[in-house]
């Protein structure tokens, strides 16, 4: 439906997308800072930026510009150039924690390579912490659950991945819940990391892979059946291979699509043509994710809005939508399954309030299974 076939105008639908129980599983830390932190940390350090506001520094670091997945990722440069003390990271990450808290999320998982903090003499282990005790600062304050995926890069050569792959298991038990493979896909495939992830899984780690973004449905093939991923990041050209995606579709392996990225990673040519209606319809297990709020200029609730409003998504299919993170989460079972059921609970009433603006729809009426 669009917002013609919707008994609301625009603002009415963000609150009500605002208000619905969220959780994020694909997120950046070094890709979603606030601008005025961004512009404040910069001038701290005498680093001069393009912009002389937040909102101005917003836009030029939304990245609309960008040919592909590569030259979307240069803009990190920008942040991480303020990302290289304590100091910094906490904050970072407190305020990752408040905002996602902010935009009715209650559950995040804050994704970055912690090697690429120790530019300027921090160890490894100092960033882990840093970031750790921000997030820490943030849920307490806010209640909204927050925990790390430590990434390594596809482009850095080995041992780097190990290195982060040993570092995400001996933080299992402090905030950790995952071991991720990032960065630019073309021409660096996941099978040179391979190790890494078996290391990984036999310490009983989650994984995860980015994978079918900057690269087609090969790259999928290897997070999962050389990585043995949980879930697949982006997974965008799943639909190149048919056999591949009914394969993922069958066994459950949840996608950690991120649309208005792949828009501005030229993966989709617009979020109306973004194949996650084609996931949706055949079932697989679909999140919704922003990738970067900062670089990509969108909160989770903006994503969901955008389904609503150019996939013709309607209420029961977000509610759906917003479960599949729930359930998809690296959360130990009994975390996830409490978050579950104050997800439900809300969700029940959600429906109830949607139902007077959404046009009537099959499962528009219909309540959310617990």
């Amino acid at each position: 439906m669009s917002l013609s076939d919707i008994n609301i105008d625009d603002t009415t639908l963000a609150e009500l997308i605002r208000r619905l129980p969220k959780a994020e599983l694909h997120c950046h830390l070094d890709g979603s800072l606030r601008s005025s932190t961004l512009m404040e940390l910069s001038a701290a350090r005498g680093i001069t930026l393009p912009a002389a506001t937040p909102d101005a520094l917003a836009s030029w670091m939304r990245v609309d510009d960008a040919r592909n997945l590569e030259e979307y990722l240069a803009r990190f440069d920008v942040t991480l150039a303020v990302m290289q003390t304590v100091a910094e990271l906490e904050r970072v990450a407190y305020e990752f924690v408040v905002d996602a808290a902010l935009d009715g999320v209650r559950y995040i998982e804050a994704r970055f390579c912690p090697a690429l903090n120790t530019r300027e003499g921090l160890r490894v282990d100092e960033v882990m912490d840093a970031v750790l005790r921000g997030l820490s600062r943030g849920e307490r304050e806010s209640g909204t659950v927050a925990r790390v995926i430590v990434c390594a890069l596809r482009s850095f050569p080995w041992p780097h991945a190990m290195e982060m792959a040993e570092l995400a298991v001996a933080y299992r038990d402090r905030g950790v819940v995952a071991f991720d493979l990032a960065g630019g896909e073309l021409g660096n495939p996941a099978h040179v990391h391979a190790q890494a992830f078996d290391f990984a899984r036999n310490a009983n780690l989650a994984v995860t892979v980015h994978a079918g973004e900057g690269d087609g449905a090969t790259s999928i093939a290897e997070a999962v059946h050389r990585c043995a991923t949980d879930r697949i990041g982006h997974g965008t050209r799943l639909q190149e291979d048919a056999t591949l995606e009914s394969y993922v579709v069958d066994r459950r392996i949840p996608l950690e699509v991120c649309p208005t990225s792949n828009v501005q990673t030229r993966v989709a040519h617009t979020f109306a043509e973004h194949p996650l209606a084609r996931y949706v319809a055949l079932g697989a297990v679909v999140t919704i994710n922003t990738d970067n709020r900062l670089m990509s200029g969108v909160s989770l609730s903006d994503e969901f809005r955008h389904c609503v409003t150019q996939l013709r998504f309607d209420a029961g299919t977000i509610a759906s939508l917003a479960l599949n993170a729930f359930d998809a989460s690296f959360l130990p079972w009994a975390d996830r399954q409490r978050l579950r059921r104050d997800a439900v609970r809300d969700l029940d009433l959600w429906m109830q309030n949607a139902s007077s603006v959404f046009v009537a729809h099959p499962t528009a009426s219909q309540g959310v299974g617990a």
